[in-house]
């Protein structure tokens, strides 16, 4: 139980005793520093239920927390804040019981507990993955890791969209124009090649507009009937009939894309359990159409297309079967999250990574799937996120103006070395060892730059920014964790030791403690509000917070024995939640730097 936990039961005790009222919560915050105490609870919420001076009421709860609660040393009360001081030995005691664990924080799984599958990614195989895709891919990948630290089950899952017009455009453009021209024949990773015939398209299709609006052809229409565009439609609609030809194209195209795409999440170090393809599930979700028309979650309109009208939930009518009896996007979202759950029956909530442009669809599909009668849909959640802009500006994929994933990961590690050599960090190590510590350094950087800002605000990236030894960035804090490690090292600690009770806290050892005790609760607020950034951002505190201990207080050069051992364990204690906090984040930490 933690420590917010013990004093809340005690609290309430004092107020049920003294005034005889029951109140159901107790609003704690930090000690303010210019007063004596380690955490303070605010009256001024009590006000509602037991009438009296805020001051008098806190005086009042003191005295019984020092009476009857063990931790409770002594208290002052300042207007409407009681602040209460905590005895060392329950610090201690804390200490002993968490120093050795590897995992601090994280919670198994129940026997009975439901799991969570969370979808990411989830790209077009008709370009590869762009910057927007990493904020995409590392916001779903630290979110099922926080889930499952919490105690989740976690499946990770993506939706590869491997079907419709923007696959045929590349694979037209690359059957007119690529001359047979292969992965392997062009040194290109597949998706690339892919992605190049898909800017190539967008030429020439502007070409032709062109050409028509020249000819005295309305641009609009120039837009519609421009040749190369019907082609792509046409294969289309082949590849729908099952034609061996274009289906074969298909296949081969999409493979090469597949590997890329596998090379990619290699590099940016995320990983799926399942995965799932568009030209699987686009004819889901039409059995569900029918039964939704029986039990009148759907109705029809005289042309034959199928709708669900929320208008009494605050939303619109929308389609879902149109009038020739083919499926929409939201149809087949329907059917794919059925499908999951009958895939995987143990999965009782879902979580989709999806820009915040798709908002409305998801609150739609969410809705809908509580009127068809599921259960497990009053646990799906939108985890909705900002764009990601540069300082030049917003990019474009058909105009071939993204910024490529692999290229963004190639110049991080570029910029890890520039500012690595400036600084004259890493003297004596191997050209290997730099070379992998550039890459840690520079995919760190990344990582937290895009996971310390709240999921929902857009983000301007700058790398430069991004790779700084000093601030709240990646490379600041896989510096510190690193320095703890140069004193392991030199400490040389062959085994755990307790620590003695009656050993006297510097008040810096006990800020550092009580950082470090905040982890858990850090964890499971993480996964209940979908945020790493409040792991990212606790991780930058708790760095701080050691920071200020080691420059005030003599490690190594302890007074005794005793001393010298704890704060080595400390220091130990400090580096094992750094790694585990960032390993939520997908973030390494390098063991020397």
């Amino acid at each position: 139980m933690s420590l917010q936990d013990t004093l809340t039961n005690f609290v309430k005790e004092a107020v049920k005793a003294k005034y005889s009222i029951d109140i159901e919560t107790v609003e704690f915050q930090a000690t303010r520093k210019e007063f004596a105490g380690d955490i303070t609870v605010v009256v001024f919420p009590m006000l509602r239920f037991v009438k009296g001076n805020p001051v008098q009421i806190g005086e009042t709860i003191g005295d019984y927390l020092v009476e009857n609660a063990n931790d409770v040393k002594a208290y002052n009360v300042v207007k409407g804040f009681l602040n209460i001081e905590i005895n060392e030995s329950y610090y201690i005691d804390f200490f002993n019981k968490i120093k050795d664990e590897t995992q601090f924080g994280f919670v198994s799984p129940g026997a009975n507990e439901k799991a969570v599958m969370v979808e990411y990614s989830s790209p077009n195989t008709n370009k590869p993955l762009h910057l927007g895709h990493i904020r995409n891919n590392l916001l779903g990948y630290s979110v099922a890791e926080i889930l499952k630290a919490s105690g989740k089950k976690v499946y990770k899952t993506q939706i590869i969209n491997d079907r419709g017009i923007h696959i045929c455009k590349s694979m037209l453009a690359w059957k007119r124009f690529g001359n047979n021209e292969t992965p392997e024949s062009t040194g290109l990773k597949g998706d690339k090649l892919v992605g190049n015939y898909y800017v190539k398209f967008d030429q020439e299709y502007k070409k032709e507009i062109q050409n028509l609006i020249n000819s005295g052809t309305d641009e609009k229409e120039a837009k519609a009937t421009a040749p190369i565009l019907l082609e792509a439609q046409d294969m289309l609609r082949k590849w729908e009939a099952g034609d061996d030809e274009v289906v074969a194209l298909w296949q081969k195209m999409n493979n090469w894309v597949y590997d890329g795409f596998n090379q990619t999440y290699n590099n940016l170090g995320v990983d799926f359990d399942t995965l799932y393809y568009e030209s699987n599930t686009y004819l889901l979700g039409k059995e569900f159409v029918a039964e939704g028309l029986k039990t009148g979650v759907f109705y029809k309109k005289e042309d034959g297309s199928v709708w669900c009208d929320l208008t009494e939930d605050g939303l619109d009518e929308k389609i879902v079967q149109r009038a020739d009896g083919t499926a929409v996007y939201m149809t087949q979202d329907i059917g794919t999250a059925i499908q999951r759950v009958k895939d995987y029956p143990d999965v009782g909530g879902m979580v989709y990574t999806v820009g915040n442009e798709q908002d409305y669809h998801f609150q739609v599909l969410f809705l809908i799937l509580k009127k068809l009668g599921f259960d497990w849909a009053e646990n799906l959640y939108h985890l909705s996120y900002g764009m990601v802009d540069l300082p030049s500006g917003k990019m474009k994929s058909r105009e071939g103006t993204v910024v490529d994933a692999d290229d963004l990961i190639v110049d991080m590690a570029t910029t890890a070395e520039e500012i690595s050599e400036e600084l004259g960090k890493l003297d004596g190590y191997s050209e290997a060892e730099k070379k992998e510590l550039y890459k840690t350094i520079g995919l760190g950087a990344l990582k937290y730059y895009i996971l310390k800002v709240d999921p929902k605000k857009r983000i301007l990236f700058d790398p430069k920014e991004s790779i700084d030894f000093q601030g709240n960035t990646g490379p600041f804090i896989q510096y510190t964790y690193a320095r703890i490690q140069s004193i392991l090292r030199k400490a040389d600690l062959k085994e755990s030791k307790e620590v003695d009770a009656s050993i006297v806290l510097h008040s810096k050892e006990k800020e550092l403690l009580k950082q470090i005790q905040l982890f858990p609760e850090v964890v499971q607020n993480a996964a209940q509000s979908h945020s790493p950034a409040l792991v990212a951002n606790y991780t930058y505190d708790l760095v701080k917070e050691f920071n200020s201990f080691y420059q005030n207080v003599s490690i190594l050069g302890a007074d005794n024995e005793q001393e010298k051992v704890f704060r080595v364990q400390l220091s130990y204690v400090v580096a094992n939640t750094i790694k585990n906090a960032f390993s939520l984040l997908g973030i390494n930490v390098p063991e020397r730097m």
